[in-house]
């Protein structure tokens, strides 16, 4: 066996016995296996650091932590950035536009990020509803209504499409307080 492979092998073993994937002793066979039973040491290039398992969470934890911050700082340039209103909500939307796409294409992969990033997409085109009708509109509530009622059906609509149960909680929620909110308001 290549020696490239024998480390990729070894580094997998080692994550998972440190891991406690497997019982140790399981883990001892199998390095001494794929050893050729000479003496392992543990060398800079054998470690479970080196594992594709523990890269593949790294990665996805940094694009976790990327997405947020990107999330939260456009949320806050949405709202707290007066001038050039136009240009802000242009690239809050695109962002939020392209979160969507990565994360229906990731989302028979990866578990974790997909939820992310539905939900950094979902905050963001909130956020540019809210702003544009009270930039543009901002006499006219009946319109934050309508896109607030807009974003709770997309919601509901997305949550069944793709069988998101956050989804379709947080439409029929927002659905329920924004009917409740009109009806309150009337009395």
């Amino acid at each position: 066996m290549a020696n490239a492979k024998k480390k990729i092998i070894l580094n997998e073993i080692l994550f998972w016995k440190k891991n406690k994937l497997l019982p140790e002793n399981y883990c001892d066979f199998l390095m001494t296996l794929y050893s050729e039973g000479n003496e392992i040491e543990l060398e800079k290039e054998i470690s479970h650091q080196h594992s594709i398992i523990a890269q593949e969470k790294r990665n996805k934890f940094i694009i976790i932590l990327l997405a947020f911050i990107a999330t939260i700082g456009l949320f806050l340039a949405l709202f707290m950035v007066p001038a050039l209103t136009w240009l802000v909500v242009t690239v809050v939307g695109i962002f939020a536009v392209v979160l969507m796409m990565m994360a229906y294409r990731i989302s028979k992969k990866n578990e974790l990020i997909s939820p992310v990033l539905h939900i950094a997409s979902a905050l963001l085109l909130f956020g540019v509803s809210v702003k544009v009708s009270l930039e543009y509109f901002p006499e006219k509530q009946g319109i934050l209504y309508f896109l607030l009622i807009l974003n709770c059906i997309l919601w509901l609509l997305t949550g069944f499409k793709f069988k998101l149960m956050y989804f379709t909680v947080s439409g029929i929620v927002g659905l329920i307080v924004l009917i409740g909110f009109q009806i309150i308001s009337f009395l």
